[in-house]
């Protein structure tokens, strides 16, 4: 198993010292800074991918709208990590599928070849403001935006006509670098997510934050099933690869790590989705789907938190380098290639952050390397 990063460009959480805007801007400048810092770090580490998210209007924790613009200035500070869209929003309510072609490859011909390229669809909190329907159609509009988009990269000229996009005939400049294109990969929250994307031939991008190991294996299973019934993938090639988050701290000493926040961190975190999950999430649902899911986030919202549930489940990884291989070890048996670890959350001093950094690149991924990979990496990405 590979390990990757994940970023959110999370602000340190509020009140902030200064009046709006000006705290906010200091704080989401600091990430900025900070995570640059981390990432720079994490590619003469080892670190396989650093992932950066697309989200908009997530107050208090995300300030990364434009991961184009965050993966290009990645691009130069870098040398061997690749840089994935974590993801791009693709109905075209969001931005135009030719905008989405032209981005990619612009990131990947100044990386010489470093994309992976994830989709997803979004959460109604970004859908409603972009004029995307909050529903199953806006799979279809996700499936035609991501056909468009393979198009522009392999035909020399392109026109589309359709319903919900009507595109002249042009010619599309650049191309990625890789060939024929980068790795395509799909954000899925479900099994029947997970088994659509293998179908089609996507790599997964999942979540262990919510669930124990042995559920997450489930849906891995599911997936593998609908590579295995894959005939004609969407992309021009097959990507068979996994890769799950959560959040990830190794530390040299964990009763230190207490002092410097990292618990209350994790209860912040789950405290905010829990939050924004009741707020945009449960408001779109049937009554009776609201009243089965609302106890369960219940708890949570009142911070009522049980950390021991998800470090003895392994839905988190914090220890010690030891304890934290250990946790990862199950990540690989459930069949995850690569693990995106969320290292920068809640109040976590950034100084904390390049050392469970160190700790992951110096002691954890060497013994990784050690056990090998299911997927023959140099043979993926040579010439890239």
């Amino acid at each position: 198993m590979k390990l990757d990063l994940l970023y959110e460009f999370q602000p340190k959480v509020g009140p902030y010292a200064e009046p709006f805007p000006l705290g906010q801007k200091r704080a989401e400048q600091q990430t900025y800074r900070e995570a640059l810092e981390e990432i720079a770090f994490a590619d003469k580490l080892g670190f396989q991918t650093a992932w950066v998210v697309e989200h908009h209007f997530r107050e208090g924790r995300s300030a990364s709208p434009c991961n184009e613009t965050i993966l290009g200035a990645l691009s130069q500070i870098t040398e061997r990590i690749r840089l994935g869209f974590g993801v791009v929003l693709l109905p075209s309510g969001f931005q135009h599928p030719v905008r989405v072609a032209e981005k990619v490859a612009t990131v990947d011909v100044l990386s010489g070849g470093r994309v992976e390229w994830g989709s997803g669809r979004s959460t109604p909190n970004e859908q409603l403001a972009f004029g995307v329907p909050a529903d199953d159609r806006s799979r279809d509009m996700w499936r035609e935006a991501f056909e468009f988009v393979i198009a522009a990269w392999t035909n020399e000229r392109l026109a589309w006509k359709s319903p919900t996009i009507d595109f002249p005939e042009r010619f599309i400049a650049p191309r990625p670098y890789q060939d024929p294109h980068p790795p395509a990969w799909l954000a899925a929250a479900s099994e029947q997510s997970a088994y659509n994307a293998g179908k089609l031939g996507l790599g997964l991008l999942s979540f262990a934050l919510m669930q124990p190991v042995e559920k997450m294996a489930e849906a891995i299973a599911t997936y593998r099933r609908g590579q295995a019934d894959c005939e004609a993938p969407l992309p021009k090639f097959k990507n068979d690869r996994v890769g799950a988050y959560t959040l990830v701290h190794c530390t040299d000493d964990p009763d230190d790590a207490e002092r410097y926040g990292l618990w209350d961190s994790v209860k912040w975190w789950y405290q905010n989705l829990a939050e924004f999950t009741l707020e945009w999430e449960l408001a779109h649902l049937p009554e009776a789907e609201k009243a089965q899911v609302f106890p369960l986030l219940e708890p949570t919202l009142k911070g009522d938190i049980d950390l021991r549930k998800y470090t003895e489940q392994d839905m988190i990884i914090i220890g010690t380098p030891e304890e934290c291989l250990e946790k990862i070890l199950r990540y690989e048996e459930a069949g995850v290639d690569q693990l995106l670890c969320y290292t920068q959350f809640g109040t976590l001093p950034h100084e904390k952050v390049m050392r469970n950094l160190e700790l992951l690149g110096t002691k954890v991924i060497p013994e990784l390397e050690k056990r090998g990979h299911r997927v023959d990496y140099e043979a993926l990405f040579q010439g890239t």
